[in-house]
């Protein structure tokens, strides 16, 4: 996707324009039309008549639309379209910040508590955002909000009250002033297109998770059946590739289920993806959904990413064979860890069984009404606590993991996007037993860094060896991407994997 920022403070007009007369979907959700005849703002591929230019303004987020007096338009659902993939995959205070604030941060702990996991001042963070993204915070978050509270609206039959609370709204008389003013609507009149209950469990909630196109699901749901831990997760392949995986998931207020089916989606654009959450708390539902949106790599841009590694001849074919491949992200970043030590210089297959064994023995038992989801997955503390005898690995892993643990449930390491990935890595780094393939590839999962190399790993290698020369620092800022590319390309054989 060719850039269309030219300051961290505008965006390109005549660039912005161009898209917009063209209906070019791949700029979906990078920036949202204003119209000042209408009130309203669409994301650029809007089937409506183009505007004229004197009547337009361009934001780099719905917030901003909305700040600036614009409500949603209900023909091309500006809010559904997925998140900016500059700020998805940005390491700068603003991309992290958008981070947390998809998880839920403002709505558990307040701005206060936003600014404080990055390192800054509430007035010195509010500039920085409404800089950088034309909305502060608590409009960022507002945003959100209603957001969820929409697609639960429509999709559910929770009760509009439940809807409230479970998008993060502190009372409904507040929701129904957002909605009503966001979307020019009353939350009972957005519930035209809601679902019936159907075959839906007791407690589970129906949704869509919004991708960018071409998607791979096929690759991501291989990658991830193979890594399935008994009792944490379960994949269901069916004979094209398809499927559907599940798991268990520790949240902020309970735990929960989240069940994702699992296609090839083709195409330039938005689709979707359907999945199901059964939560203890409907509080948890952003968290839930914003866990599987980075499980996902669901803000990717797979056409940019495409394009920049299709110029190197080694990777055009395998750009080819499988566009919009995506990489794999998690919903815990202390389980990525955990099994990113129970990995080192084993197999994946023994990293599963490493992993296995510590659930069974360790895990807290939770009740699904799922087949296969038994456990979740053991919290840093928990295992920080054991002895490193414990494991079945030599004395100094079972040292490092223990170390590495004890790191994460103190505070001093934290896994969850917020923090800068430079400091994480330096971190990390200084733990003993913990080396460069391990902080990479824990940076490559939990952290969502699309430029990650991991030149020691035996499944890099043995790719490579196919090819007489590549450009590796040609690839950057995709490595990441152009690594996934390779490990795929062994067809399962993919070296010291968790």
């Amino acid at each position: 996707m060719d850039s269309i920022v030219t300051t961290p403070e505008q965006l390109d007009f005549e660039r912005c324009y161009t898209a917009v007369q063209s209906r070019d979907r791949r700029f979906d959700g990078v920036f949202y039309t204003a119209v000042r005849s209408t009130g309203i703002y669409c994301r650029p591929s809007c089937p409506a008549r183009t505007p004229a230019s004197r009547n337009v303004s361009f934001h780099r987020t719905a917030a901003a639309a909305q700040a600036a007096g614009y409500r949603a338009c209900k023909r091309c659902l500006p809010d559904a379209t997925p998140g900016s993939p500059e700020w998805d995959t940005a390491a700068t205070v603003a991309g992290r910040a958008m981070r947390l604030i998809a998880d839920g941060v403002v709505d558990r702990e307040g701005v206060e508590g936003l600014a404080a996991r990055l390192g800054y001042t509430t007035r010195h963070l509010s500039r920085l955002l409404t800089t950088e993204l034309g909305a502060g915070p608590l409009a960022l978050a507002r945003t959100q909000r209603a957001q969820t509270a929409r697609a639960l609206v429509e999709s559910t039959t929770l009760s509009l009250a439940d809807v409230a609370f479970a998008a993060g709204f502190s009372s409904v008389r507040q929701f129904n002033d957002t909605m009503l003013e966001v979307y020019d609507a009353a939350p009972s009149r957005l519930r035209g297109r809601r679902t019936l209950a159907g075959d839906r469990a007791p407690g589970a909630i129906d949704l869509r998770i919004a991708v960018r196109t071409p998607f791979r699901g096929t690759a991501l749901l291989r990658f991830l059946a193979d890594r399935a831990v008994p009792g944490v997760e379960v994949a269901e392949l069916a004979s094209d590739g398809s499927g559907t995986y599940a798991r268990t998931l520790r949240l902020p207020h309970g735990s929960g289920v989240a069940r994702v089916e699992l296609a090839d989606l083709d195409g330039v654009g938005t689709s979707y993806l359907p999945l199901r959450l059964m939560l203890d708390d409907l509080r948890d539902t952003t968290a839930a959904l914003s866990r599987m949106r980075a499980l996902l790599d669901a803000d990717a841009d797979p056409v940019a990413v495409d394009a920049h590694l299709a110029g190197d001849p080694a990777l055009r074919p395998l750009v080819a064979a499988r566009p919009g491949l995506r990489v794999p992200g998690h919903v815990d970043g202390a389980e990525v860890a955990v099994r990113a030590v129970l990995g080192q210089q084993v197999t994946v297959v023994a990293a599963r069984t490493a992993a296995a064994r510590l659930v069974a023995a360790h895990g807290r038992p939770v009740r699904t009404g799922v087949d296969g989801l038994t456990h979740l997955f053991p919290d840093a503390a928990a295992v920080a606590a054991l002895p490193p005898e414990e494991f079945r690995m030599p004395r100094a892993r079972g040292r490092a993991l223990v170390g590495l643990c004890a790191a994460i449930a103190s505070g001093e390491i934290v896994l969850d996007r917020g923090p800068d990935r430079g400091e994480v890595r330096r971190l990390l780094l200084g733990l003993p037993g913990i080396g460069p393939w391990t902080a990479d590839y824990i940076a490559l999962r939990a952290l969502g860094h699309p430029d990650v190399w991991l030149p020691t790993d035996i499944g890099v290698r043995n790719a490579l060896a196919r090819h007489r020369a590549v450009d590796v620092e040609g690839w950057a800022p995709w490595r990441s991407y152009a690594l996934l590319h390779l490990w795929t390309s062994l067809s399962g054989t993919t070296g010291r994997m968790d």
